[in-house]
């Protein structure tokens, strides 16, 4: 049996080559004191590691290796995306990996990474279920939160853009401005969030409803957490960024019905995000919907986007109507 006093970075450290060996100095390890609590019941090691996909995440690096191995794959098959330029400045590009039909739904796909990492190119992965299924995937690039000062509001200024942009521009390659769905995972998932609360009309003069349904899966909706966290050594809160970036005290913008999502091996605060911003989406009339991915950490959730018979692929084509 394993001890009850070893902790959750010792167990998960094991998993790998001498698991055994890893484990034996745990048993000589005094219990970790419980700090002061800094949010709800956790202390700030606690809430740290509940920020922190590492920590509950062993294979990290396998999975998202698998990321770009698998978009190279797709673009094999698919053929290279086409690159436009949705803003001024040379991050300011998107992908797009067309499907053949006409005037068809588009799916905008705003990836993760703390916001500090990724990168279009990699997160062509689930490219091929939608081109598949008669749709076009879209996956934009944005500046890391390090190149903005730290600053959230002008990365999801970005992430605005770009939708925009594609509403405009869809004729251009075939798809259909009425129809854009927007997903998002991750830090990706919490700039979808964002998004979805956006003023359509004042900022962008375009119809409300620019975005018709969206699944934002694993994301943060609550910013006041994450500002406590050792995020905020990377990403300078104000307490104007903690507000206008919370999407979960913004519901009333909200004109989307959306699909939140999370796996059960995620951290505590990641899967609780998911639950509070579904129950409040709810409590305010509007539709949400929770899915929980059983045995799926943080991820590799994401990854059954890329399968129609995988949790997210499944709920996605539902969404679109494309099942």
């Amino acid at each position: 049996m394993t001890s009850p006093d070893i902790g959750r970075r010792t167990v998960l450290g094991a998993a790998g080559t001498g698991a055994l060996l890893a484990m034996v100095p745990a048993f000589a390890q005094p219990v970790r004191a419980k700090g002061p609590r800094v949010w709800l019941d956790l202390d700030q090691a606690e809430l740290d590691d509940a920020y922190d996909q590492s920590v509950y995440a062993p294979n990290l690096r396998q999975v998202t290796e698998r990321y770009a191995t698998n978009s190279e794959a797709v673009r094999a098959r698919l053929g290279a995306p086409r690159r436009f330029a949705y803003g001024p400045t040379p991050v300011e590009g998107l992908d797009v990996y067309a499907t053949r039909r006409a005037n068809a739904p588009i799916n905008v796909f705003i990836h993760g990474g703390a916001w500090r990492v990724g990168a279009a190119k990699d997160y062509a992965f689930p490219a091929e279920l939608f081109v598949n299924a008669g749709a076009h995937f879209v996956v934009p690039d944005f500046a890391p939160v390090q190149d903005l000062g730290g600053d959230l509001v002008p990365m999801a200024g970005q992430v605005r853009r770009a939708i925009a942009w594609v509403h405009r521009n869809a004729k251009t390659f075939g798809g259909d401005p009425d129809r854009i769905y927007l997903s998002g995972h991750s830090s990706g998932a919490h700039l979808a969030g964002v998004a979805l609360i956006t003023d359509w009309r004042k900022d962008f003069d375009l119809p409300a409803d620019v975005v018709k349904d969206a699944l934002c899966c694993s994301g943060m909706y609550e910013m006041k957490p994450v500002r406590l966290s050792a995020r905020s050594r990377y990403v300078k809160f104000t307490d104007a960024m903690e507000d206008a970036m919370s999407a979960q005290r913004h519901i009333d913008r909200l004109n989307t019905p959306v699909i939140l999502a999370h796996g059960t091996l995620e951290t505590p605060e990641f899967q609780r995000q998911s639950r509070d911003f579904a129950t409040a989406v709810r409590a305010a009339g509007k539709p949400a919907q929770l899915l929980v991915a059983q045995g799926y950490n943080h991820f590799e959730i994401i990854e059954t986007l890329a399968s129609p018979y995988g949790l997210l692929g499944r709920a996605v084509l539902e969404q679109m109507k494309l099942a």
